[in-house]
């Protein structure tokens, strides 16, 4: 009767946003950022300027009026997550300390029964965006007609709205990765439950989507977290190859050090899914670069993974 009760009142939700959607969308330009250049991955540093207008729907479900900062409040919205343990809490360096009975994927690679690790070809995806840099990377997908697979934060759609909405229209895979990127496992139940759901509310409101994927920053993915993000029907997408082309950013690792690996890749005859970034412009470069190296491969997570027929959205 419980669970019953917890899919009615997601399936109203839902009904809502739909109808409010259509009615309520403006047209939209880009928003302007700001960000700290000495900690360019910490999301909740950025000040918002957002043209997307907050619906009426949203309104009648949350209370509030205007999109949250980069703390988003829960909002209870019929998701039971009483019978959750609300714990352990732990930061990155600490997460192997807390990988027995846990299924800590960011520490030893622990996958669970529903995560999506592997795929038939070597696959492309991009986390942290969308940017003002992202426009080049569709422009050169659309040319060539590949697909692709965007992990987008809530914050950057606001920012960015037109950009998502082409990432859509384009006909690339939107997942989510969050409202303002943090170490899930960090937090409470409550607050993981508020990145998802702002991050959807943020998602359907731009571009009428709802995901059913999610990727977490930081690979920070344990069993609490995946319980939390089943409630909210959002199945983990995690990493077999890791580009690390952030790591260019800081000068820690170079352009060639991330072509050089995904060629070995390639010739090793290696499947999986690629973790890369959109985040600014010489990522976005070196994006294009790694699309040439891999070839005439246009494949989507969820189009050749565990099931080919699994529908992106709800």
């Amino acid at each position: 009767m419980e669970s019953t009760a917890r899919y009615v009142s997601v399936f109203v939700l839902l009904i809502l946003q739909t109808l409010f959607f259509y009615t309520d969308r403006t047209a939209a330009q880009n928003g302007s950022i700001e960000i700290n250049n000495t900690d360019f991955l910490n999301f909740s540093l950025k000040a918002i300027s957002t043209t997307v207008p907050f619906p009426p729907w949203l309104r009648a479900i949350t209370g509030l009026t205007e999109w949250p900062d980069a703390n988003p409040p829960y909002i209870s919205d019929g998701v039971n997550l009483t019978d959750i343990f609300d714990g352990p809490y732990y930061e990155q360096v600490n997460a192997c300390d807390n990988a027995f009975m846990n299924c800590v994927f960011d520490c030893n690679n622990c996958v669970g029964p529903d995560d999506i690790l592997q795929c038939k070809e070597l696959v492309q995806t991009f986390d942290d965006g969308p940017s003002d840099a992202t426009p080049r990377l569709l422009n050169f997908f659309n040319q060539i007609q590949k697909k692709v697979s965007f992990f987008v934060i809530g914050i950057q759609v606001l920012m960015f709205p037109d950009i998502f909405r082409q990432e859509h229209a384009n006909g690339h895979f939107l997942g989510l990765h969050t409202y303002n990127h943090p170490y899930l496992p960090g937090l409470t139940n409550q607050q993981i439950a508020a990145q998802f759901q702002w991050t959807i509310w943020v998602m359907n409101a731009t571009a009428g989507v709802v995901p059913r994927y999610f990727r977490p920053p930081y690979g920070g993915l344990d069993n609490r977290v995946r319980t939390i993000a089943s409630r909210y029907g959002l199945t983990p997408i995690v990493w077999q190859w890791d580009s690390n082309d952030w790591r260019t950013v800081n000068e820690s690792r170079t352009a060639q050090d991330v072509y050089t690996d995904v060629t070995n890749w390639k010739q090793a005859g290696d499947t999986g899914i690629i973790l890369e970034h959109d985040f600014q412009g010489s990522l976005v470069d070196i994006g294009i670069r790694v699309s040439s190296i891999l070839g005439n491969v246009s494949t989507v997570v969820s189009a050749n993974c565990k099931d080919p027929s699994a529908p992106w959205y709800r």
